[in-house]
């Protein structure tokens, strides 16, 4: 069995413009493209988000933010109709601003 060094052989014959841009390229194939949603699936985010303002319930969102999606847990503090954003406050009291085409899914969150 060949045992050699593998990536760090060849690194060392390449320009670091070209180790940059390797490495940039790697880092873009963890990145993930925003899902498209469908009618009925706006429908029912829009029923379980008007039911959790009305009722004070803590919601979970996956919302698409910096190419990743991410899970915000809280409840939702305000709709704020002119920027198309909610304000949610999560369990340690920090207020996330998602925008309202962000969000990928929203279901309640049991507790």
């Amino acid at each position: 069995m060949i045992r050699d060094r593998g990536r760090i052989k060849w690194t060392s014959m390449m320009l670091p413009e070209h180790v940059k841009l390797l490495r940039d390229w790697a880092e873009e194939d963890t990145y993930e493209q925003k899902r498209e949603l469908d009618e009925q699936k706006f429908e029912y985010m829009n029923e379980i988000l008007s039911e959790a303002m009305e009722f004070q319930k803590s919601v979970t969102l996956t919302h698409y933010r910096g190419r990743n999606y991410e899970l915000v847990i809280g409840s939702i503090h305000y709709w704020d109709e002119l920027g198309q954003k909610l304000h949610i406050v999560d369990r340690f009291g920090e207020i996330h601003r998602i925008s309202i085409n962000a969000i990928a899914d929203a279901r309640f969150t049991e507790e």
